[in-house]
C-alpha cells in the first residue's frame, strides 16, 4: 500500500510518503489510521487529532468505513479550505 503525506503531515512524519503492508485485519480507512498510529511515535503524533486529517483512497475522498486493499494509494492531508 502506498501512503502519501501532504502539508504539515509530511513535516511531522519527515517524509512525503512510504510503502507499508498493514496486517490483514486492516480492511478500511479507520482501521488503517488506527494501525498507522502504532507504526511510530511520529505517526501517533501526526494522527492524534483525526478531525485534522482527511483521507483519499485512489484519489477519491474516503470516510472511515471506506475499504482499503493492498495496492491502494492512500493520501493523508489536512482539510482543504477555499478562499
Amino acid at each position: 500500500m502506498k501512503l502519501l503525506y501532504f502539508a504539515w503531515l509530511r513535516g511531522k512524519l519527515g517524509k512525503p510518503g512510504e510503502d507499508l503492508t498493514p496486517p490483514a485485519y486492516v480492511t478500511n480507512v479507520g482501521e488503517l489510521l488506527d494501525w498507522l498510529e502504532t507504526v511510530s511515535p511520529a505517526h501517533k503524533a501526526a494522527l492524534a487529532d483525526r478531525r485534522a486529517v482527511r483521507v483519499a483512497v485512489n484519489q477519491d475522498y474516503a470516510a472511515a468505513d471506506h475499504p482499503v486493499r493492498p495496492g491502494d494509494e492512500i493520501a493523508l492531508f489536512p482539510p482543504v479550505t477555499g478562499g
